[in-house]
């Protein structure tokens, strides 16, 4: 239970009805259940929780969408739109899953085809 505990005090979180304009750059795990306008750029985990809106670009490991997402967003590694998630932007992944009834605008690239369109360009 203690280590529960730890884990969730580790998670930088915006609660809801918190609005930050600006960008955020953050080393960890972050939960946004608030609004932001702005981009983010995270090492860690983005959770944006059912209530939770971003206005800007997404550069993380992992995503968890269950709010909104007006931007680009870019995973290096797996992509989660759950069911109520809402998402207009271009997005870059290596691994996407998507909940029927989530929302998405925009196009899906695969990072490894990005890869070997670079290196081919390179040749």
């Amino acid at each position: 239970m203690a280590k529960y505990a730890e884990m969730e005090s580790s998670i930088n979180t915006i609660a809801k009805e918190t609005t930050i304009k600006g960008n955020i750059i953050a080393a960890g795990d972050f939960r946004l259940d608030g609004r932001l306008e702005g981009n983010i750029t995270l090492n860690g985990k983005l959770v944006v929780g059912e209530s939770g809106y971003i206005k800007g670009d997404i550069v993380c490991q992992n995503a968890n969408i269950i709010g909104s997402v007006d931007g680009n967003i870019s995973v290096k590694e797996t992509l989660s739109l759950n069911s109520t998630a809402s998402v207009k932007g271009d997005i870059l992944i290596n691994r996407l899953s998507i909940e029927p009834g989530a929302t998405f605008s925009g196009s899906c690239r695969m990072l490894d085809e990005v890869r070997r369109e670079n290196e081919a360009a390179q040749e």
